[in-house]
């Protein structure tokens, strides 16, 4: 009998054929060898050697898990602290509402009206005056009393308008007339004219030549008449404007019936 104490198979046991035993002699009892304490020694030694491996690849696993945790709560945390900024911002943004647009439509006024005031458009409305001279023809206006006004360089002098600005202008006159004694011949010339530095006689700009406004009675009657001038003209700086009329004794006083003005365009 043979027992191999190196294989982990089963022990295959030889017995030798050839030779009988003595009848006498009893073979003895037969023990497998794995059942022996080298055998058994050899296997609890394996499953010691293989238990590291296993508490390694465990204590692994769970480093990584650590890891994704940590992560993933990092990026929680950082989620967080980006929403209680942007509640932040959004606070700021919802207290100062209508702050910088109000601003902004402040400057925006306050530059049209500088603008208007360093911008304004020249023009000028004089109307009658109270006190009318009958023996000159040149009319007298009021320049600053009821609707009259003078803005943008226009300067009101004796009668005339003077432009600071080299432009086209609008340029108006209208007289009233009030005529006692009158006869179907009679006739009145209403003019605007121009004074220009440099020039040794006035330009006649507008004139209107009124006649056979009334007519012959016996009776002393009140005969009204009007006469309406306007046009466009070139003017230049410090040109001066006026109104003769032929009668100007026959000019009402009225200030909506008599006026003269210009705007540039």
């Amino acid at each position: 009998m043979s027992c191999s104490m190196t294989t982990p198979y089963p022990q295959v046991f030889m017995v030798d054929n050839n030779r009988d035993p003595p009848s006498s002699v009893h073979p003895p009892d037969l023990v497998p060898c794995w059942m022996f304490p080298p055998a058994q020694e050899r296997v609890r030694r394996r499953r010691e050697k293989g238990w590291p491996c296993q508490g390694g690849l465990l204590l692994a696993v769970l480093f990584v898990l650590l890891l994704v945790f940590a992560a993933l709560g990092l990026g929680a945390l950082q989620i967080h602290r980006l929403q209680m900024e942007l509640a932040t911002v959004q606070q700021e943004i919802s207290t100062q509402n209508g702050g910088p647009v109000l601003q902004k439509q402040v400057g925006l006024q306050e530059a049209e009206r500088a603008r208007e005031e360093t911008d304004e458009r020249p023009a000028a409305h004089v109307i009658a005056g109270s006190k009318q001279d009958g023996s000159q023809k040149t009319l007298r206006w009021e320049p600053q009393a009821g609707r009259a006004f003078t803005m943008g360089g226009v300067v009101y002098r004796a009668g005339e308008l003077q432009v600071n600005h080299t432009g086209l202008y609008q340029v108006y006159s209208r007289v009233e007339y009030f005529i006692k004694d009158c006869s179907p011949t009679d006739w009145v010339v209403h003019t605007v004219l121009l004074r220009r530095p440099g020039h040794s006689k006035d330009l006649v700009l507008m004139q209107a030549h009124r006649e056979g406004y009334c007519r012959s009675s016996k009776d002393r009657q009140l005969w009204s008449s009007g006469s309406h001038l306007g046009s466009v003209h070139q003017l230049q700086r410090d040109d001066r404007i006026y109104v003769n009329v032929s009668r100007p004794d026959m000019i009402s006083h009225n200030h909506n019936g008599n006026f003269f003005g210009l705007y540039k365009i």
